[in-house]
């Protein structure tokens, strides 16, 4: 009976050990509010919070729609070859740039010369005859005029003039076949650009209904790109395209593509990969998908574009004039909507309500509630309180910066080596 109840006594010291050590270990948790207190900037007073700002400024504001659009050639052209023969020769080296009326490539052109050459030969032989019956008329004529022969006789001869002059007039026309035939045999460049892969190698028999062809050029500069845009913004198109030209970019990272339509660029920056203007706009809306194809072209004069390839588009329809923006990273969203850290003259900061308009990647349109050289914190919100006071440093990491309305400080350095 004993040995039980030393069991449980021994469970019951074990118990009360492992709750006093739980107690323990708990203990700093209960205190953190109290040192929440105490922290920088908190509603109990402390050092002040370190933080950068930005100034609020007038510029003007791109209103752009974003797109994925693809890179066509201006023009693409599948050079076929449109005589039969031996193709004795590849005039271009693959990926070569040419320009429109170069050799591409050369067939037999033998059998084609013998046809010119028996064409020229046959109107010389109706020339001959057609000479010979010229003079047969002018004797026929004189003859007749003194009665030596009949008008019927002079008829014939009259008509077998004519014969011959269309005779001679068709020895032409296959002369000038021929000659087109001959020609068909140097394959030369339609246009201007830049050559693909061969299809075919030398010393091929080609025929003129081969649907692979030779070779593709592309016209590369310029170049279009076709995207498409959802059919409400259509109406914002076409009043951009009525007040002049319409921009366009192409950009290396775009915003997220379920990103509201008309959300403003970043500043031109290394971002931009081309910039070019809208060219037109499809006939129609595609029905099936609620979207509008259009095309735009680019110089393309670095070769950055390259036909195929999915790209980034920029669209700007609308130009704000003169508004008032700060970095979007000062703006904070609360209950009762967003909202901005403002610096003061004394350093502390006021939670300052804001009204804004359209915003971008880096920056927001600000409609109401900041004037521009104002100083909004950009870091460091999250530790501030109304009326907090603040250390202000430079974007840069540079140290301190002056207050609104306090001149900046000369560098230690600056000022060791005044004379």
């Amino acid at each position: 009976m004993r040995r039980p109840l030393l069991i449980l006594l021994g469970l019951g010291l074990l118990a009360g050990a492992g709750a006093g050590l739980w107690a323990w270990r708990q203990r700093p948790a209960a205190t953190a509010p109290q040192a929440e207190a105490g922290r920088p900037g908190g509603r109990g007073g402390g050092a002040p919070v370190p933080v950068t700002v930005a100034a609020a400024k007038v510029q003007d504001v791109p209103i752009s729609l974003d797109a994925i659009g693809t890179v066509q050639a201006y023009n693409t052209i599948t050079v076929r070859p449109q005589v039969d023969g031996q193709l004795l020769e590849i005039a271009f080296r693959e990926g070569q740039m040419v320009k429109q009326g170069d050799v591409l490539a050369r067939i037999d052109p033998r059998s084609y010369q013998a046809a010119l050459d028996q064409a020229v030969a046959k109107k010389a032989q109706d020339e001959a005859l057609l000479a010979n019956a010229r003079l047969d008329l002018q004797r026929y004529t004189s003859l007749a005029q003194n009665q030596g022969i009949s008008r019927q006789q002079q008829d014939t001869q009259r008509a077998l003039v004519a014969q011959y002059e269309a005779q001679v007039a068709a020895d032409q026309g296959a002369i000038d076949a021929a000659r087109t035939q001959l020609s068909f045999t140097t394959i030369r460049s339609p246009i201007n650009g830049r050559v693909g892969l061969r299809l075919v190698d030398q010393g091929n028999v080609v025929h003129s209904g081969d649907a692979t062809g030779i070779v593709t050029v592309s016209q590369l500069q310029p170049i279009a790109v076709v995207f498409t845009l959802p059919q409400q913004e259509l109406g914002r198109v076409q009043e951009a395209m009525a007040r002049g030209k319409v921009p366009v970019q192409v950009v290396r990272s775009g915003p997220t593509l379920g990103a509201a339509a008309g959300a403003l660029p970043a500043a031109r920056d290394a971002s931009v990969q081309a910039e070019g203007e809208l060219l037109t706009l499809d006939n129609a809306v595609d029905a099936q998908t609620g979207t509008i194809k259009l095309k735009a072209s680019f110089a393309n004069e670095d070769f950055r574009l390259w036909p195929g390839a999915f790209v980034n588009v920029r669209l700007e329809v609308e130009r704000l004039p003169g508004v008032t923006t700060v970095p979007l990273v000062a703006v904070q969203r609360g209950p009762d909507g967003a909202f901005a850290f403002v610096v003061g003259a004394e350093r502390t900061v006021e939670q300052r309500p804001l009204r804004l308009g359209a915003l971008t990647n880096t920056e927001a349109v600000v409609r109401q509630g900041l004037r521009p050289g104002e100083q909004v914190v950009t870091s460091g919100a999250l530790r501030l309180s109304p009326g907090a006071a603040v250390l202000v440093h430079d974007e840069g990491g540079n140290g301190p910066a002056p207050a609104p309305g306090e001149p900046r400080r000369r560098p230690r350095q600056a000022a060791d080596a005044r004379p």
